[in-house]
């Protein structure tokens, strides 16, 4: 499976209806690492992500939930995933 940024902001979307989400593919950056396929993309990602799902639970469950939504693609060869999650606008 080539992933790529797309589907995963996708299933991000679909699952979290997040209001803040930017998904970037930093595979490129880990060319030789551990997980890495050699071909410089859809192995390692970074997502910020806000989402109201998240209010009241902890950083382990935000990221859980992340997880959880993302879980066919790591199945599939996305080998690290870094999270930032983004706090509400008050």
């Amino acid at each position: 499976m080539n992933i790529n940024t797309e589907q995963l902001e996708l299933a991000l979307r679909q699952q979290l209806s997040p209001f803040e989400l930017k998904v970037w593919d930093e595979s490129a950056e880990h060319a030789g690492h551990s997980g890495s396929d050699g071909t410089g993309q859809g192995t390692h990602f970074r997502v910020r992500i806000g989402c109201t799902g998240f209010n009241g639970l902890s950083r382990v469950a935000k990221h859980r939930l992340v997880y959880d939504c993302l879980q066919a693609f790591i199945a599939h060869g996305l080998h690290a995933l870094a999270i930032e999650v983004v706090e509400p606008y008050i």
